[in-house]
């Protein structure tokens, strides 16, 4: 929530819920305990406490964790920085927010990495979707459908914009369908050697990756990517 559209977005939410008398609830914090590693459940718990902070700090009243093991990490944070039961008429520098810091765009790169996790959640999202399943747990975050809906739509723009991704061996590639296709194919691979061809095909982890390849390369940004995803689910039925 640092960078400068959502600081603006928070800032916001946060003068309008308190003039109005409401709570101001920051947005869920996706991680999640893992289990059988305790280092890693750490360092879910610290990105936790930093975001919590953040929030804290900004003027919120509350918070919205994805496991109950987090309620006591979350409180611990408010509890030590906001003394009262809310924020909502805790004196604060006034902060004005106007339409140019809502439309301001992210200055950030966009990376290889950031494209495969992309690709990778979206895929994994969508098969656990096909299979039923509304929450999540994939690469240690507790992730739903918007997860997959932020992800297909960023590589729709990277895509329809020719954007230049900054590759891990320092070099630069322009995406565009052809190279998400060699990404979803090796997604694929990946899926089946983790599971085998069994495990594969009972996840519906072709139909996943066909949806998701048609959304993020369509002609026209479709309004969600679980609308041709409902086609394939009645099918299963």
């Amino acid at each position: 929530m640092d960078g400068a559209f959502l600081a603006a977005c928070s800032a916001r939410l946060v003068e309008v819920c308190h003039r109005r008398g409401l709570h101001a609830m920051g947005g869920m914090a996706a991680q999640i305990p893992v289990k059988g590693d305790a280092a890693a459940t750490e360092a879910a718990f610290a990105t936790l406490r930093a975001a919590t902070l953040r929030a804290v700090s900004a003027g919120h009243d509350g918070t919205c964790v994805a496991h109950p093991d987090l309620v006591p990490v979350a409180m611990a944070v408010f509890d030590a920085h906001r003394p009262r039961a809310h924020q909502i008429r805790q004196p604060r520098q006034p902060v004005r927010v106007d339409a140019d810091a809502l439309l301001k765009p992210h200055s950030g790169k966009v990376t290889e990495a950031g494209l495969r996790g992309n690709a990778s959640v979206a895929i994994e999202y969508l098969a656990a979707w096909l299979s039923g399943r509304g929450a999540v747990p994939i690469h240690n975050l507790m992730e739903d459908a918007a997860t997959a809906e932020v992800a297909r739509s960023q590589i729709w723009q990277w895509i329809r914009h020719g954007v230049d991704v900054d590759l891990k061996d320092g070099g630069t590639r322009r995406m565009d369908a052809d190279w998400l296709a060699e990404l979803v194919q090796q997604e694929i691979e990946t899926i089946l050697a983790r599971l085998g061809t069994t495990g594969f095909h009972r996840g519906h982890y072709a139909s996943a990756a066909r949806i998701f390849q048609d959304v993020a390369c369509a002609d026209i940004l479709p309004d969600f990517i679980t609308t041709p995803a409902y086609a394939v689910l009645n099918a299963l039925d």
